[in-house]
């Protein structure tokens, strides 16, 4: 189960817009992750002299929190945080929604490229609002705990 849980969480925390990501020197604040193929990483951008950036440079852990009813997604992944310099990363995962948040663009020497790199993660991959909606009504009836999908704890 455990390799077909993140394979799961691979797949649906590409359709995440954002997450809640936070350290011992950084508080939960909201990023938006970007998962690209093969890397076992989940990728940020930030800012020179924010928090995140910070304690990336000092490979901090962190956690980051995934809660997403459209991806059918729950997620708690521990990890550690890195900055890393490369140019083609960042080229890959650049967006119109990163943009917004410097003053120059793509060209701005503020950007900081984050990677987490996960080493264990508590997951619950749900099924769907229609499969839900009928596992709460058959469990009222039946008694019974509700069947809503995966939960399970993946190492990296």
């Amino acid at each position: 189960m455990s390799d077909d849980l993140r394979e799961t969480l691979w797949k649906r925390l590409d359709k995440l817009q954002a997450g809640m990501l936070s350290t011992a020197s950084a508080p939960p604040r909201p990023m938006a992750p970007t998962i690209t193929d093969d890397d076992n990483a989940i990728w940020f951008i930030t800012a020179k002299g924010t928090d995140i950036a910070d304690a990336a440079a000092k490979g901090e852990t962190c956690k980051f929190i995934a809660a997403c009813p459209s991806a059918h997604l729950y997620a708690d992944i521990d990890g550690a945080l890195s900055v890393e310099t490369s140019e083609a990363k960042l080229d890959e995962i650049w967006s119109p929604m990163a943009a917004v948040w410097f003053d120059e663009g793509r060209q701005d020497d503020d950007i900081v490229l984050v990677s987490m790199r996960p080493k264990k993660a508590a997951v619950w991959a749900t099924d769907g609002d229609a499969k839900s909606l009928f596992e709460f009504a058959r469990a009222s009836i039946s008694n019974d705990t509700p069947d809503v999908g995966e939960h399970g704890t993946v190492t990296f």
